[in-house]
């Protein structure tokens, strides 16, 4: 296993200068303005439909046969749908505002750290919203879900924390190990699917697509730290992740609104 090797102290991610960083600015304006239009549009136009979540607590020793569950609390879908397009849409404005130069910065050391803060809180909603639709309703599955695809995140974090610019060596093993806390969440929901007796096709169509999405996320920071082609500069996978999270948060939020949420 490679480790970890403290940068040059004059180093910067390759790819990142004025040019691209300009850039950049302009994409996050522009998906500042489409997923706070996508949110306000979802929040006007969806109906009030929720899913409900719910509990059961054993009622005797190990092996009591448990209750049936309990309704807990009622999810209303339209609000979720905007809450994740609306922390995108934040998370690009500062970047694009007041703190774009913090965010040059870090992406000059190789390292977005609004990325990682807003993904762990917008994906694990994501991620919770395909699990209710794979009817995973109970809420200790929900916490666990919740706290596998935030391990996932923040395993990305630590991947750029501990590959600065300037390394000799370049170690793999955080990425490894959020691949397997990320792989969680999607074997539960496939054993809910597979298990079910009748899934909506627009389920299966969110299953997929979202799958793809989830996973070109991976593919993005692997191809970015083995510097195959055009990942070698940090930049170009930068933009990739602006896409990519346009593109994930989009689909979702419409995928959901045609097939259950139109008002």
């Amino acid at each position: 296993m490679a480790t970890h090797a403290s940068p040059a102290p004059d180093s910067h991610a390759t790819g990142v200068d004025d040019t691209r960083l300009l850039g950049l600015k302009r994409w996050n304006w522009a998906l500042t303005v489409l997923h706070a239009v996508q949110a306000v549009a979802v929040l006007v136009l969806a109906s009030d439909f929720a899913i409900t979540l719910s509990t059961s607590f054993p009622e005797g020793p190990p092996g009591t046969r448990i209750p049936a569950p309990t309704d807990l609390v009622d999810v209303r879908i339209s609000v979720a749908i905007a809450v994740f397009l609306a922390l995108a849409a934040l998370d690009h404005g500062l970047t694009s505002t007041v703190m774009r130069g913090r965010y040059e910065a870090g992406l000059r050391a190789g390292i977005n750290r609004f990325r990682w803060v807003e993904y762990s809180v917008s994906a694990t909603i994501m991620i919770l919203l395909i699990a209710l639709y794979a009817g995973i309703t109970q809420m200790n599955a929900v916490i666990a879900i919740a706290g596998a695809n935030v391990a996932m995140i923040l395993f990305g974090w630590l991947q750029e924390q501990m590959n600065p610019p300037g390394r000799s060596v370049t170690t793999m093993l955080p990425f490894w190990f959020g691949c397997v806390a990320g792989a969680v969440p999607w074997i539960v929901i496939t054993y809910n699917i597979v298990g079910a007796d009748t899934v909506p096709g627009f389920v299966y169509g969110i299953f997929v697509s979202l799958f793809v999405f989830f996973m070109s996320f991976a593919v993005n920071q692997y191809l970015q730290y083995r510097e195959i082609g055009p990942w070698r500069s940090y930049a170009f996978g930068e933009k990739a992740y602006l896409v990519l999270s346009l593109g994930a948060k989009s689909a979702l939020a419409w995928q959901i609104f045609v097939g259950s949420i139109a008002g």
